[in-house]
């Protein structure tokens, strides 16, 4: 009995909003953990990896002058931290006729540190390059079979490459995982923010709706640094990929229940083309929104946990917690917001994002130490989280205002250019980090978004469909009720459509 009342329970719920909500939610969860926990890894990773050869031989040359308790630990720092060549040497194994004064642990080895831009910007941006080419299939995917087993098949793909990355002990085999979850995300993304606009066509609903499922965002992005740099550092490497790993089960486990991924149920609205897509100016214009944030956040995942290694003396810990106050403020930003931005007008917070994104990362060569990375790092959030709680659904009130309401094609190109900004970011960053130094890249990419940041404005009042002729629906289709009065909907302005 109590089996026949769960069977009907999961019939009833199936392809609910809320149920809906709640799946997509938890794989954009698992996405955004394993997009942000690898940042703050890799770097001492690959230093470890690099320098354990260096590491053994030192302490076999030194260990026949040392005495009986002198321990692994400080034998590597005598190779792997600054200024402890001598003065440590004497104190700790020597005569110990001068005190050892303290020592901050800075990591040496310059050289290596601007090679390690280039490589691991290149590991991070394996993913949005994969992730950039795997949109537009992934777009047409979905307009054929729905939006069911694209999801499904992201979560198998974001899997396995959580797997690979938990075991993987080379940068080659990393370097493939990372590809992998750019398959997997470009799955996720493109399929999960078409069926939330699909399930909730109101515009107010929707936007409430996403500033949800972008909060799991948040959250992942909050949770991901600190989380992987604190296993990493205490458990293994392994460790915080096996708990995301297990999320990720637990979301597919429930996408089984809940939705129907081996059924396929194509979009009934028929798509519009790519290049009609392509060429409205203002979802181009939001589009260079997504890549503008992107490519800064690419530019300082890759480049500001190498600075704090070389600059700081960050032991790995702290390389993770340093985006920690970016992501509060980014995930408080996101689940307070949707409202307000819905009655002042999203386009006001997409400026002020911009420009809040661009003061923050001209001020983050000016820290010192980890705390001086707080203030910057949280202004970093609170642009971020402006520009993520306006720009998704202003992208599907721009489909439904001035196209056909599918809206697997837009959150392809947004998602294109997502994947775009943090191709370029980190590949760039790491480059011009190794040329011109951090403190100058930071002031250009700061000038960049605080110069772009009016061109919003044209996404105040944007015209409607009427008014620049899109693609009707076919004689026997109409469109959801909300979009005939969308425009009176637009959250800044009450005015009737011009022209």
């Amino acid at each position: 009995m109590l089996g026949c009342s769960l069977c009907q329970w999961l019939k009833d719920k199936r392809g609910s909003p809320s149920i809906v909500l709640v799946v997509v939610s938890g794989a954009f969860l698992v996405d955004c953990m394993l997009f942000t926990v690898v940042g703050p890894i890799v770097p001492a990773f690959l230093y470890e990896s690099e320098f354990k050869n260096r590491n053994t031989s030192v302490k076999f040359h030194q260990s026949s002058n040392s005495s009986s308790d002198a321990t692994y630990d400080s034998i590597s720092n005598i190779s792997l931290f600054n200024k402890s060549s001598e003065v440590p040497y004497q104190g700790q194994i020597g005569n110990r006729t001068h005190p050892t004064p303290p020592q901050r642990n800075c990591y040496t080895e310059n050289n290596y540190f601007n090679d390690q831009n280039t490589r691991v910007g290149l590991l991070l941006a394996m993913k949005a390059i994969l992730q950039l080419i795997t949109n537009p299939i992934v777009g047409k995917i979905a307009d054929k079979v729905g939006y069911d087993t694209p999801l499904f098949c992201g979560f198998v793909v974001m899997f396995i490459s959580t797997l690979m990355f938990a075991f993987a002990e080379s940068y080659l085999l990393l370097i493939i995982a990372r590809g992998i979850q750019g398959i997997g995300s470009s799955f996720t993304v493109v399929s999960g923010m078409g069926m939330v606009a699909q399930v909730f066509p109101d515009d107010v609903e929707r936007g409430k709706a996403m500033g949800i499922s972008m909060g799991s965002n948040a959250f992942g992005i909050v949770v991901g640094p600190p989380f992987g740099s604190l296993m990493y550092d205490y458990v293994g490497k392994s460790s915080p990929f096996l708990v995301i790993a297990a999320i990720a089960a637990l979301d597919g486990a429930l996408q089984i229940c809940f939705l129907k991924p081996l059924k396929f149920s194509p979009v009934s609205i028929p798509p519009t083309p790519y290049r009609k897509l392509l060429v409205d100016p203002y979802i181009m214009i939001a589009a260079v929104a997504l890549f503008l944030a992107n490519l800064t956040y690419g530019m300082l995942d890759t480049t500001l946990p190498i600075r704090m290694m070389e600059h700081m003396c960050a032991p790995s810990y702290q390389l993770g917690l340093a985006f920690l106050p970016c992501m509060i403020t980014f995930f408080f930003s996101l689940i307070t917001l949707s409202r307000i931005t819905q009655k002042l007008g999203r386009w006001v917070f997409i400026i002020l994002g911009t420009f809040i994104e661009g003061i923050s990362t001209m001020l983050m060569p000016l820290a010192q130490d980890i705390y001086g990375l707080i203030g910057p790092s949280a202004l970093l959030g609170i642009g971020f989280g402006f520009m993520e709680i306006t720009i998704m659904p202003t992208m599907a009130l721009l489909v439904d205002l001035r196209h056909t309401p599918n809206y697997s094609g837009v959150y392809a190109i947004a998602d294109i250019a997502l994947s775009l900004g943090y191709a370029v970011g980190p590949l760039c960053g790491g480059a011009l980090a190794r040329a011109i130094g951090f403190p100058w890249i930071s002031v250009i990419f700061g000038i960049i978004l605080i110069v772009y940041s009016p061109l919003f404005i044209l996404l105040r009042n944007p015209p409607g469909k009427e008014e620049n002729k899109p693609i009707l629906p076919q004689d026997n289709q109409t469109l959801p009720t909300n979009t005939s009065n969308v425009k009176d909907k637009l959250p800044d302005t009450g005015k009737e459509e011009t022209h």
